[in-house]
């Protein structure tokens, strides 16, 4: 019979709090950027009639609502009461990730039915890239104070981020080959994959299949082996 010993796994009182004070410093940043990202998105999608870069202003606005839940979840002083907001905070983030994959699933299908025709939009495509060179740091930084403090809604969220670096990438391309060679069906061919990947994820996040253990755990002494984060092989919250 395997003996199992229970070891702490959380960080210390003092670590927490520098931990929650972190992300709600990498919170505040993503809403001010995607509030930002998203009245240029917007006004240069309408100007140039590009499906693609009003999908990603709208995009911006849902990733402001689950940056938002998680800055209402950490508002919170008192530890006991960032837990207990943890579950909704993972539905609000979850619900997110189903309405950019509807978004971008709608966007792409009007693009290659041929719902207009867009325009060559130069601010379109300097958006896509700052948002390209800037998200993938937010979100490591978020994703990393998130398991360290067993926070699945902060990964979670972290993981709305990086999918934001997909959705730059994906509007970049299409952008540019739009702009130079006239391809306009290569943005919402990528952007069907974008909204699979969101699906999913949106789905994690529902059943919470976030496995960061906040406090401490039951590690078997012998066999199945369990990482810093307390997560287990094959665990999606650590990879």
């Amino acid at each position: 019979m395997t003996a199992e010993i229970s070891i702490p796994l959380g960080p210390s009182p003092a670590r927490r709090d520098l931990l929650t004070r972190r992300i709600r410093l990498l919170v505040a940043a993503t809403i001010t950027y995607n509030v930002i990202e998203a009245i240029i998105a917007l006004t240069a999608g309408t100007l140039a009639s590009s499906t693609a870069l009003i999908g990603f202003g709208l995009d911006s606005i849902i990733e402001v609502s689950s940056a938002a839940a998680v800055a209402w979840q950490f508002s919170a002083a008192d530890h006991a009461v960032r837990e207990a907001r943890e579950q909704r905070t993972l539905r609000i983030i979850a619900v997110s990730f189903f309405a950019l994959a509807a978004y971008v699933t709608i966007d792409a299908v009007r693009a290659l039915t041929g719902t207009g025709e867009a325009e060559r939009s130069i601010p379109g495509i300097i958006i896509a890239a700052l948002s390209l060179a800037i998200m993938p740091f937010l979100s490591a930084a978020q994703r990393r104070a998130g398991r360290e403090l067993g926070s699945a809604s902060a990964v979670a969220d972290s993981k709305q981020t990086l999918l934001c670096t997909y959705l730059s990438a994906v509007l970049l391309l299409g952008l540019v080959l739009n702009a130079t060679l006239g391809w306009s069906w290569a943005d919402p061919i990528a952007a069907l994959v974008i909204a699979a990947i969101a699906i999913k994820e949106g789905r994690e996040a529902w059943q919470d299949e976030g496995c960061c253990a906040p406090t401490a755990a039951l590690v078997p002494s012998v066999g199945d082996e369990a990482d810093a984060c307390g997560c287990r092989p094959g665990c999606d919250c650590c990879n």
